[in-house]
């Protein structure tokens, strides 16, 4: 691999590789040690093509979610079993996997930036910034570049947009997978929202038990499907269609919105 050899956004390869390693060192003992991640699925991951897989997820906070997403798809394709036991898996990462997120997010700090470097694909959101409602046209650069991403390797989005439970599905998620026509792996997260604050950067709380279940990839017909039957069977895959909230008892539904409620006054 050359010195400078280049991704198709312009990041240079050996400075991606760095960064990965590097803060996944840092963030390794968060997923085992201060917290345990329970993972199901590894060989779903194993079976999956280099280039043009999409994974849809649940959101619960900014950037732990696809920290810990990193640590699991590296493990997996190093052989490990349902486990990111030995942080050593990320000697030689996957260099191509890319994850969805808000412009807004990912250029408010020297931080958010380093992050962004390690894989994110920048967009403008179409309905809120800056903590304000809003409604603006979708930048069609925004989705090039999500095919280019694609096309290149595996790229990570959360369909709602937000790390607030049962929010509607964006229905440009359907419509990129439409475009794109990308194999659509769904993943469940639970227990970041209980052990990370909304950053995902400080740990709120120790000893909880996190879990990232990997489904199998979702049954579409790209031509013949409409955007509304996508967006269907993704609240579903990710556990996030309004007929989960009927199995739900109350008591934890009530943590739910406190958790949300505190949140709102934590930045």
């Amino acid at each position: 691999m050359g010195l400078f050899k280049k991704n198709p956004f312009g990041h240079i390869l050996w400075i991606k590789r760095f960064l990965i390693r590097f803060l996944g060192v840092l963030s390794h003992r968060r997923f085992r040690g201060f917290n345990e991640l329970n993972i199901e699925g590894s060989d779903v991951l194993r079976n999956l093509p280099d280039q043009g897989v999409l994974f849809i997820s649940n959101h619960q906070t900014y950037f732990a979610d696809v920290v810990s997403m990193f640590h699991v798809f590296n493990a997996a394709l190093s052989g490990r079993q349902d486990s990111i036991k030995n942080v050593g898996y990320l000697w030689n990462p996957k260099l191509n996997i890319y994850y969805v997120a808000a412009k807004e997010t990912m250029t408010s700090g020297f931080l958010p930036k380093v992050f962004a470097y390690v894989g994110a694909i920048t967009v403008e959101r179409t309905w809120r910034a800056k903590g304000e409602e809003i409604n603006r046209s979708v930048n069609p650069d925004d989705t090039k570049n999500i095919g280019i991403a694609l096309n290149d390797g595996w790229v990570i989005t959360f369909p709602q947009g937000t790390t607030k439970p049962f929010k509607p599905i964006r229905k440009g998620t359907a419509h990129i997978i439409k475009q794109y026509k990308p194999i659509v792996v769904p993943i469940v997260i639970d227990g970041f929202r209980r052990s990370f604050d909304k950053k995902g950067l400080r740990i709120k709380k120790r000893n909880i038990l996190q879990s990232m279940v990997i489904k199998e990839p979702l049954d579409i017909d790209y031509e013949n499907e409409s955007v509304e039957s996508i967006v269907e069977k993704i609240e579903y895959a990710i556990e996030q269609h309004p007929s989960f909230l009927k199995v739900i008892p109350q008591d934890a539904l009530e943590e739910m919105e406190q958790l949300n409620e505190k949140r709102k006054w934590d930045y």
